[in-house]
C-alpha cells in the first residue's frame, strides 16, 4: 500500500483524495475569472480608472466613434472597428469616455457604421481594460449586449429603417428629416385616450392600476376623471401653448398625453417648465412657483423627451400650430414652450429608462405608428438644440 502523511493508504482511498483535491483546484480556477464577468458590471469612470489589463464587464451609453484620442463622430461612421461608451447619453467630453475597440466577430452587430441606431443606447461590453487610441479603452472584446434586449422588457427597438433618412444628419436638416419620418400619423379621439393610456401607464407590478406622471402614484383604471383624487389627461405640452384644444391631434398626441393626478395636474396648469418652487400638494418631489413647475427628477428626462416630440412632429404645415421650444417661463398662449436649457439638463440627467422605450413601442405598434425620436435616439437633443 502507498502511504499518505506517513499513514498506509489504500488505492481507492487514494484515488478519492485525488479526485476532491482536483474538483477543488477547478472551482478554484472558475471563481478566479469571476471577477472578470461580475454581475454588477464597472461603470465608464470605474474603467477608465482602471487601466491595468483586467477582464471586466462595462455599462455605458454609445456616444459615438472614436477616431483619434481627442476626436469621437456622432455620424458619419467611418466603419465599424469601434464605439465610445459614457456614463450618460449626452456626454460630449471624450475624457469621461471609455473607447471600445470591437472585433471582427462582433462588428456587424455593434459597429456604428452598419448600425448606427446604437446610438444612445446602453451596452454591456466585456472585454480588457488597456488604452486604445492611447485613451482609456477597453479592448479584445469577448462579449457584447444591449442592455435589457435579454428579458424582452427593454420593449423599444426600433424598426430596421425607420430612421435611415435621418442618418448621418444634424441641425435643421435632422430636425426637417425627423418630421417626415414621423408625421402623418395615425390620429385618435381625446375619448379614446382614456383607453390608450390605460395601457400606454399601466402599471408593471398591478395591472389594474396605472402610473401617474408626477407623482408616480399607482392608481385604479378606473378611477379617472375629474374629482381631486382622480387621474386625468395631461397635456405635457400644454394646450394653452398653441391653443390646440382636444381634437384628433396636438391635443390627442399619446406621446404627449399622460396620467395624473387630477390636484397636482390643478398646480401644474399651463406653466413652462424650470426648477424651483415650493413643494407641490400630494406630489413632495415636485416645486412650482408662479410662472414655472418642475417634475420630480425620475421623470425629468421624460418631460423633456415628450417635449422634443411634439416641436419636431408639430411643424405647421398640416393645419396645427408650429411648436417651438424657448428658453422662457413666460410663454403664455402662444406656441412656444420652456424652458429648453432647463430641458436639455434633464434629458442629459435623467436618461431613456426601459418604461419609456415600453411605452414607445406599444404607441408605434397599438395606437399611432409613429415613435418618438428622441427615445430611440436621445444624442438627436443635443445636435437639434
Amino acid at each position: 500500500m502507498q502511504q499518505l502523511l506517513g499513514r498506509p493508504v489504500r488505492p481507492a482511498l487514494l484515488a478519492f483524495t485525488l479526485a476532491v483535491a482536483l474538483l477543488a483546484l477547478t472551482l478554484a480556477q472558475v471563481g478566479a475569472s469571476a471577477p472578470g464577468h461580475a454581475a454588477t458590471p464597472l461603470s465608464v469612470a470605474q474603467a477608465t480608472a482602471t487601466q491595468n489589463g483586467s477582464v471586466a464587464t462595462v455599462r455605458g451609453y454609445v456616444v459615438g466613434q472614436p477616431t483619434a484620442t481627442s476626436t469621437v463622430v456622432t455620424s458619419g461612421f467611418p466603419n465599424d472597428y469601434a464605439l465610445a461608451l459614457a456614463d450618460t447619453p449626452g456626454e460630449t467630453s471624450t475624457a469621461r469616455m471609455l473607447y471600445v475597440q470591437i472585433p471582427t466577430a462582433f462588428r456587424s452587430g455593434y459597429g456604428l457604421a452598419s448600425n448606427p441606431g446604437l446610438m444612445g443606447r446602453q451596452l454591456d461590453v466585456t472585454g480588457t481594460l488597456s488604452a486604445y487610441f492611447s485613451h482609456a479603452g477597453l479592448r479584445d472584446g469577448t462579449a457584447f449586449a444591449v442592455v435589457g434586449s435579454g428579458g424582452g422588457d427593454d420593449g423599444g427597438n426600433e424598426p430596421a429603417g425607420y430612421y435611415d433618412a435621418a442618418a448621418g444628419k444634424t441641425g435643421t436638416a435632422l430636425r426637417s428629416a425627423l418630421h417626415g419620418i414621423i408625421d402623418n400619423h395615425t390620429g385618435v379621439s381625446y375619448s379614446t385616450v382614456w383607453t390608450a393610456l390605460r395601457e400606454t401607464d399601466e402599471d408593471p407590478n398591478n395591472p389594474n392600476n396605472v402610473i401617474e406622471l408626477y407623482s408616480g402614484t399607482s392608481i385604479p383604471k378606473t378611477s379617472n376623471g375629474g374629482d381631486p383624487d382622480d387621474w386625468n389627461r395631461e397635456h405635457t405640452w400644454a394646450q394653452s401653448h398653441g391653443d390646440f384644444g382636444t381634437a384628433t391631434g396636438p391635443g390627442t398626441d399619446l406621446h404627449h398625453l399622460r396620467p395624473a393626478d387630477v390636484t397636482v395636474n390643478s398646480t401644474r396648469g399651463n406653466k413652462d417648465f424650470d426648477n424651483g418652487g415650493s413643494a407641490v400638494y400630494q406630489c413632495p418631489d415636485c416645486f412650482s412657483d408662479a410662472d414655472s413647475f418642475e417634475p420630480a427628477d425620475n421623470v425629468k428626462g421624460d418631460v423633456a423627451r415628450m417635449l422634443f416630440y411634439m416641436a419636431v412632429r408639430y411643424e405647421g404645415d398640416d393645419g396645427w400650430p408650429n411648436l417651438e421650444l424657448n428658453d422662457s417661463t413666460s410663454n403664455g398662449s402662444v406656441p412656444l414652450h420652456g424652458k429648453v436649457s432647463v430641458l436639455l439638463a434633464w434629458h442629459a440627467a435623467d436618461p431613456v429608462s426601459a418604461t419609456e422605450r415600453r411605452r414607445n413601442e406599444i404607441i408605434y405598434t397599438d395606437w399611432q405608428g409613429n415613435r418618438n425620436p428622441f427615445i430611440d435616439h436621445p444624442e438627436w437633443a443635443e445636435q437639434i438644440w
